[in-house]
């Protein structure tokens, strides 16, 4: 007699586990992170004392994004985001690039992430740091994504403190300026622009929400409420800071620092708080790591499935409820980019493609029918106009890279085709 197998086979879908609050949490800790600390010297040297209207600009394409995101994710629940909603609404190839752009884009965020890790924490040894920050956290996530959300939401907590104490110290000093927050003749439209492109950085987390789809309780309900409530408490956050900073350093102070929230508080007259605010920066950037991981590994399964990507990552762990085979990899790759790359450049590569990636999403926002809960016809219009126009903003390194890398995607997937094409 023959003994029944104890092999079973993994399951094909993902558990619906999030909440509101565990989505709205996770999306914070995507934004409410390291960008906060490091994209605002950046934009800074670009648009000097108009940084604020950069500040203000990625907000609005951020919120347009956030909008046919949350339309689309509401109509497709499923892992994979921007890829799922350009394969349904606009054909397999433009999933793809989406699908392709916010791999790569991300890949290189997770990169800069752990980096800013070793930074903070041991700057001699910062890519040794980097490596054990990514596996630490690929085997956070592993362990299942309702770990991970709690886990995220202790870092938006210290976060949060962090960035308060900074913007209370910072104003009410009697360094701070008024007219450091003025806009001058240093600032041009070009600069405003690029800025608005390397702040958007800093708000493209909510992604993670649309990602996470099929792992969301009552998606068509959970994720419209999430995506515009992380958006708007991170807006809130970003701009107090924003502030805060420029208010006590000024524009050319703030564009030369390599600390800038540091540097603010030592200006500021309290000295004592830097330690702390460098330890909320690694902090800021592990909480960003763990929800990029997350987010990168849920769009690998998802082309997977449909076979862009080797099927064998579409997998389920039957224990842990997890693409562990994707969450492996990507852990993988990320590690051996944070191992040998420079973290300089790193925001406008990942900008670049993420920018991309959300254009994707408001083409196909604009093809949803009012019974699909499509939105008013200007929100995707204006938020796909602003993603080209930052994304072609950026610094021409970062869009030479960036252009140079998403073009070999789609070249790779007409290859392929063609072969399969011809096979038959």
């Amino acid at each position: 007699m023959s003994t029944p197998s104890t092999n079973h086979p993994a399951p094909e879908r993902l558990e619906r586990r999030l909440g509101v609050g565990d989505a709205v949490v996770i999306g914070l800790g995507s934004m409410i992170g390291a960008g906060v600390f490091a994209a605002m010297a950046p934009a800074a040297r670009a648009a000097g004392s108009g940084l604020l209207l950069g500040l203000a600009l990625a907000a609005v394409v951020a919120y347009c994004n956030a909008t046919s995101s949350a339309r689309l994710a509401a109509r497709y629940p499923e892992s994979g985001g921007t890829y799922v909603y350009g394969r349904e609404r606009l054909g397999p190839l433009w999933g793809y690039l989406a699908g392709w752009a916010f791999v790569v884009g991300k890949t290189a965020s997770c990169a800069a992430m752990a980096l800013t890790v070793g930074a903070y924490v041991w700057p001699a040894q910062e890519h040794a740091v980097a490596v054990a920050a990514v596996v630490a956290l690929t085997a956070v996530n592993y362990a299942g994504v309702r770990k991970a959300a709690w886990l995220t939401r202790v870092v938006v907590a210290v976060v949060l403190a962090v960035l308060a104490a900074v913007v209370v110290a910072c104003l009410t000093s009697g360094q701070a300026v008024g007219s450091h927050l003025d806009v001058g003749s240093d600032t041009t439209v070009r600069g405003v622009v690029q800025a608005a492109g390397l702040l958007f950085f800093a708000f493209a987390g909510y992604a993670r929400i649309a990602t996470l789809g099929e792992e969301v309780r009552d998606p068509r309900r959970t994720i419209p409420r999430a995506i515009p409530v992380a958006l708007a408490i991170t807006l809130v956050v970003y701009t107090a800071v924003a502030v805060a900073v420029l208010a006590v350093l000024g524009p050319a102070a703030l564009a030369g620092s390599t600390a800038p929230l540091s540097d603010a508080v030592k200006a500021a007259g309290a000295g004592g708080l830097a330690p702390v605010v460098r330890v909320g920066a690694a902090v800021a950037a592990l909480g960003s790591l763990l929800a990029l991981i997350l987010g990168v590994s849920r769009t690998t399964l998802a082309m997977a499935r449909d076979h862009n990507l080797p099927h064998a990552l579409s997998a389920v762990h039957p224990r842990f409820g997890v693409p562990h085979r994707a969450e492996l990899l990507v852990g993988a790759v990320v590690a051996v980019v944070a191992a040998t790359a420079d973290v300089r450049g790193a925001i406008g590569f990942s900008s670049f493609g993420v920018l991309v990636y959300y254009a994707v999403a408001n083409a196909s926002a604009w093809t949803l029918g009012p019974e699909e809960g499509r939105p008013a016809r200007v929100i995707p219009v204006v938020g796909l106009a602003g993603c080209l126009i930052l994304a072609f903003a950026l610094p021409a390194a970062s869009v030479a890279a960036g252009a140079a890398v998403l073009v070999a995607g789609p070249a790779a997937y007409a290859v392929r085709w063609a072969v399969r094409g011809s096979d038959r």
